[in-house]
């Protein structure tokens, strides 16, 4: 019999498995024996269920029906696999039974909840076997067979094990069609040539059924069984599952969910949607691949490399299902042993974020709406005016004349190039938004890019070798094949010639899922089974040609089956690089749809929300989440975009807002203004003041921005990454930190004054009076009037701040402030990365300073690692030191005595420095 067991992570041995690279045994294929922790627990295990199966039956009259085979009552509801995961379909005894699976009914939930499924797999149902293993230079190769095939039309029957050793903390495992070849995501990975020495986990499989163990060696944590559950593999349904050594489980994205996932039967389906974000949903992006924490605080990654439409089924075993409809199984697996370590390890291979010029941190202010460049052009004057700090404008589709791409309104935007020049002028920035979607319907040599796109055959076609019609907003449309080259071509010069009117800074890409008003396109889909597959995920629309364009639509690199999550990272790569060919510096880009490895070309903004206090709530797990998905330029429209905001609502997302990475204020058409210069003079001022707050932070934010473009370091980055052993930090999503240094604890409730936040342990210092806070680890409530936003700093760290102004060129050119927040040691360290702001690959080419600050025994230090010009132009002003325990008699800067203030709350400031920042140094005090 073909068991698939329940591995108990604390007993690992409980299972004979053949190790890796060994051969089967000499009586036949090594066999899991049961995972059962004694046989008292197995009986009182069967005759718990039976006795539940008996008492409803007695409830409900006898509607549950015959009394289920033995082997099904053994698996307890936790453990029970989908047999039946179709939707829309009630499961009856027949249906379930016809795959050889085991039925229990149970009482029905609410509409759209999930439950414990009807319809599970025995543990004898038939999957593969592992015929064959090999040592290869890297890792093993292996044959897995199907004697008996399943219920999904063209299974395959033998198929191919890869499995490379990449690295010690980096396992790469693929299982793919022996025979012939199947679609694999274009993705540049990387590729190792020698195998891992000294792994810090270790592999064993079982032979028949097939199943992989992986395990921590320092735990013995089991961290992937997927013996508990078969494998299946059909050309259009490919499913494995899993179970999981915790509950705390983060990341597939995109939804809208809390920050933790639920495994309470828990359907995430990830296939790129227009939709406003709600829960439940499959939204904008597809990033396959989460972060889970074990106990004892380690963690670990894993990301499957597929871009077909995928649901993935967290149950409370806890157990996961991953389902696809295409594609192969390419599974990395990041070891850690620290949060932010597997952060590190996924974008090793899916690639670093790239380095944002400084002006896209700065603020940001954008509506649909404006209706003329006169009326934007009022809006930048009165944000002026006030003195508002603001480094870019931003227009919607009103500029276009008919909502076509690189056209411009010629009466309601005429002088959008006078704009953006008096932008300039000021050192602000111009961004406008694009959309895919290329008007299909103007007289033909009206417009050039449907005409010349056409005659170079450019767009998806249908599979009668026809462009692809839609509807969004010009009318019938076309849309761009990203995924051939010479797109990529027309794209650049489409924005070249635009370029040449209305000289832009930065891109917003949008509608890129692709979103299409129709489903499908103006003739439907054909029949076949890429738009009726076999078996279709719980996508939004219950089609994969919901709002989009047919899935069998026709791209030079393979059917829009295979490519569609792909569509908004393959125009970022197009448009990225055409920004880097027209401007000659570091490309600025939003966009909508994302996919693993969009940091590199994009930042993101969470999409279409609404003016409600639970979308300011709902921002901050999409911060994070995002975080883990290697695209740290992240941020929700301010204020909401859909419905009015109110004054408080906004002055609140407002404070907030200044601290997502990526900061703009966004609302719709035919609603009121939001812009922080309609508002009270008091809440304009609170605005304004948290915006000065951000400016004057700007060298620490660029700064961690440089190590996430480095290493990989998260920039807004949850509680748990920097207290991993504090299980109380490992549920907080209404708190964030900036790097490892600064937490955020914002009001996300009307009508109160106050906030709760959780304080690790550890000493922390308020961000504004440098008051000291020493925490065991405990929820504290703190004053928060409307004016306020709570700031902490973090003992033992160093932040590189600078007097604000009103745009990031004025800021960068004023005196340093260092603020040291001392650790209950007296120890503090911090950096600082500088270069010009914007031009291409400084870090690469060395054209850049760092500096490293250090502080240990009542000595600051400041020592240049590496210098640049650029350095010689800023000057360390003043230094402000928290925690200094008592009034020193002297301090000297450099042997040289200095005056010097101390405030009762232990705060010492050094002013007037005059430092040249590319000038090491050193302040005492006595």
């Amino acid at each position: 019999m073909k068991s698939y067991q329940k591995l108990r992570t604390a007993h690992p041995a409980a299972c004979r498995l053949e190790e890796e690279g060994a051969a089967p045994p000499p009586s036949g294929p090594g066999k899991l024996a049961p995972c059962w922790v004694g046989s008292g627990l197995l009986l009182a295990a069967v005759l718990l269920s039976t006795i539940t199966v008996w008492v409803l039956r007695q409830v409900s009259g006898g509607w549950l029906g015959p009394t289920p085979p033995p082997k099904c009552l053994l698996v307890p509801e936790s453990q029970r696999f989908d047999c039946y995961p179709e939707r829309r379909v009630v499961v009856t005894r027949e249906l379930c039974e016809s795959r050889g699976c085991c039925f229990i009914q149970r009482p029905l939930l609410a509409e759209g909840k999930q439950g414990v499924p009807w319809c599970f797999y025995p543990p004898d149902f038939p999957s593969y076997a592992l015929q064959s293993l090999n040592q290869t230079a890297l890792g093993v190769v292996g044959v897995l067979v199907r004697r008996e095939k399943a219920y999904y039309p063209r299974d395959i029957q033998k198929l191919r094990l890869d499995v490379e050793f990449e690295t010690d903390t980096r396992l790469h495992i693929k299982i793919t069609d022996a025979d012939n070849p199947r679609y694999e995501v274009p993705l540049d990975v990387p590729r190792v040539t020698k195998r891992a020495e000294n792994p810090i986990y270790s592999l064993n499989f079982s032979w028949d059924p097939f199943g992989v163990l992986l395990q921590r060696k320092a735990t013995g944590a089991v961290l992937l069984n997927t013996t508990v559950a078969p494998l299946i593999f059909a050309d259009q349904f490919l499913q494995i599952s899993t179970s999981l050594p915790s509950k705390f489980l983060y990341g597939l994205g995109e939804h809208r969910d809390s920050f933790l996932h639920s495994l309470d039967w828990n359907t995430l389906t990830l296939w790129a949607r227009d939709v406003s974000p709600m829960e439940s949903f499959n939204l904008y992006g597809a990033h396959p691949f989460y972060l889970l924490m074990e106990e004892g605080g380690n963690a670990h990654g894993v990301f499957l490399l597929n871009s077909n439409a995928m649901e993935v089924v967290l149950q409370p075993a806890p157990g996961l299902t991953w389902r696809t409809i295409g594609g192969v199984l390419d599974f990395y697996i990041f070891l850690g042993p620290d949060p932010n370590m597997v952060i590190q390890q996924y974008q090793q291979v899916i690639g670093f974020p790239a380095m944002p010029p400084l002006w896209a941190l700065g603020f940001h202010l954008c509506r649909w709406g404006y209706g003329s460049s006169n009326e934007t052009w009022q809006t930048v004057r009165a944000m002026r005016n006030y003195q508002i700090p603001q480094d870019a404008q931003w227009n919607d589709i009103d500029y276009m004349d008919g909502y076509r791409d690189f056209t411009l309104d010629s009466q309601k935007f005429t002088s959008l190039p006078s704009l953006v020049e008096d932008l300039h002028k000021h050192g602000q920035h111009y961004v406008m938004i694009l959309d895919p979607g290329i008007s299909s319907t103007s007289p033909h040599g009206s417009y050039w890019p449907f005409d010349e796109g056409l005659r170079r055959g450019l767009f998806l076609n249908t599979t009668k070798g026809q462009p692809l019609i839609g509807q969004v907003w010009p009318g019938f449309t076309a849309f761009p094949d990203f995924s051939n080259p010479d797109t990529h071509q027309w794209w650049l010069e489409n924005l070249q010639h635009f370029y040449a009117h209305v000289p832009f800074d930065g891109l917003w890409i949008d509608m890129n899922e692709p979103s299409n008003f129709m489903d499908g396109s103006e003739d439907g889909c054909p029949p076949g089974e890429l738009d009726s597959p076999p078996y279709t995920p719980a996508v939004l629309g219950d089609s994969l040609s919901a709002k989009t364009v047919c899935a069998s639509a026709e791209q030079k690199a393979s059917v829009h089956y295979n490519l569609h999550n792909l569509y908004g990272l393959m125009e970022a790569k197009a448009t990225a690089s055409a920004l880097v060919r027209i401007r000659g510096k570091r490309p600025f880009l939003i966009s909508r749809s994302t996919f693993p490895s969009q940091g590199r070309y994009s930042g993101h903004w969470l999409g279409d929300n609404r003016s409600q206090w639970k979308d300011m709530y709902y921002s901050i797990p999409g911060l994070l989440s995002f975080s883990l998905f290697g695209i740290p330029l992240v941020g929700a429209d301010i204020c909401g975009f859909s419905g009015s905001t109110s004054e408080e609502l906004c002055t609140r997302w407002m404070q907030l807002g200044a601290f997502y990475p990526f900061s703009r204020n966004h609302n719709t058409q035919n609603e009121q203004a939001q812009d922080p210069t309609v508002f009270s003079p008091a809440a304009r001022t609170a605005m304004k003041d948290v915006l000065l707050t951000r400016y004057s932070l700007l060298p620490f934010l660029y700064t961690l921005f440089h190590r996430a473009h480095l290493q990989g370091d998260t920039v807004a980055r949850p509680l748990f990454f920097e207290f991993p052993r504090d299980v109380a930090t490992w549920e907080l999503d209404s708190q964030f930190l900036w790097g490892r240094s600064l937490l955020v604890t914002p009001v996300l409730e009307p009508g109160v004054d106050s906030v709760t936040g959780y304080v690790p342990q550890g000493t922390w210092y308020d961000f504004y009076t440098g008051s000291s806070l020493n925490s065991s680890g405990e929820m504290l409530k703190m004053s928060a009037p409307l004016e306020h936003l709570n700031l902490h700093v973090r003992g033992g760290s160093i932040l590189p701040t600078q007097k604000p102004g009103t745009t990031t060129e004025v800021t960068r050119g004023n005196p340093l402030r260092l603020i040291v927040a001392l650790s209950s040691h007296a120890t503090a360290w911090g950096d600082l990365f500088w270069d010009d702001g914007e031009s291409l690959d400084t870090f690469e080419k060395g054209n850049y300073s760092y500096v490293v600050f250090n502080v240990t025994q009542s000595t600051f230090t400041s020592t240049v690692l590496h210098a640049s010009a650029e350095a010689t132009k800023v000057s360390v002003g003043t230094l402000s030191i928290f925690g200094v325990q008592k009034p020193p008699s002297k301090v000297l800067l450099n042997g040289q005595e200095k005056p010097f203030s101390y405030l009762d709350n232990q705060i010492l400031t050094v002013s007037d420095l005059g430092m040249s920042l590319s000038q090491g140094f050193s302040l005492q005090w006595l």
